[in-house]
């Protein structure tokens, strides 16, 4: 893999957002955390960036290209929601299914409208969206039989919604240099209710739910100049749960 890509993570001091961060510098590459919940320090690697607002988008964009003469990747990880988010489906606000898609589903289109327009100067870029396999299949109910835990109808259109946009931007913007790619990830163990576990378990092929350290390497590899030939894939990396 190549050395010292300049990569941008979003969300990158959440659950998978930390171990996409320290897979990819163990591969070399100068990595700039971007988070709501950091304070801008580039020399340091670290920018505060809020998804959802163009200006702060912008302005992030702007100072990292400042200080290291481009962007190589972008990767849009961050995971904005509402207090309410999980809400059964039929006591959800309609308000709050139109904040989410904003934060989320704009929130990622706007990242790719802006830093496009940095890669098509460069001439290059990579960048990976974070979808889901509720992106592509419908929830199995049954798992969460025995817990209060549920899915919510806007995790699967926001998700769904995110795969179509990176197959649109990938044709787009293929003839200027510019890759886009989806990796969805199947359910990862953060200490759910037990039975949810249990259940999940038994019906992924490889009977176990997935860890952050197994979703890494793919967003390495897309980022990388390995994958110099790929644009517009969905890489499932679910242990197996999108094909039975």
């Amino acid at each position: 893999m190549s050395k010292e890509k300049i990569i941008v993570i979003t969300g990158a001091k959440g659950l998978l957002g930390k171990e996409f961060v320290n897979h990819c510098r163990s591969k070399g590459f100068r990595v700039i955390e971007a988070d709501v919940k950091t304070e801008t320090d580039l020399d340091n690697d670290q920018y505060q960036l809020d998804i959802t607002n163009e200006e702060s988008v912008e302005t992030c964009i702007k100072a990292i290209v400042a200080k290291h003469g481009r962007i190589d990747g972008w990767v849009n990880n961050a995971y904005p929601r509402t207090a309410d988010w999980g809400m059964p489906d039929a006591d959800l606000p309609f308000e709050s299914w139109r904040k989410n898609v904003d934060m989320h589903l704009n929130g990622y289109y706007l990242c790719c409208n802006k830093i496009i327009k940095q890669m098509k100067l460069q001439g290059f870029g990579s960048i990976v969206n974070l979808a889901s396999i509720y992106g592509v299949q419908a929830p199995d109910f049954s798992i969460y039989e025995g817990t209060q835990m549920g899915n919510a109808i806007i995790y699967s259109a926001i998700k769904g919604g995110i795969v179509n946009l990176t197959r649109y931007l990938a044709s787009a913007n293929g003839q200027f240099g510019i890759r886009v790619n989806t990796v969805s990830p199947g359910g990862i163990f953060d200490n759910q209710n037990p039975s949810f576990v249990a259940n999940y378990n038994k019906k992924v092929p490889l009977k176990r739910m997935g860890l952050p350290k197994d979703i890494a390497p793919s967003i390495a590899f897309l980022l990388s100049d390995d994958a110099a030939y790929i644009t517009g894939h969905n890489l499932m990396v679910d242990g197996g749960w999108t094909i039975v």
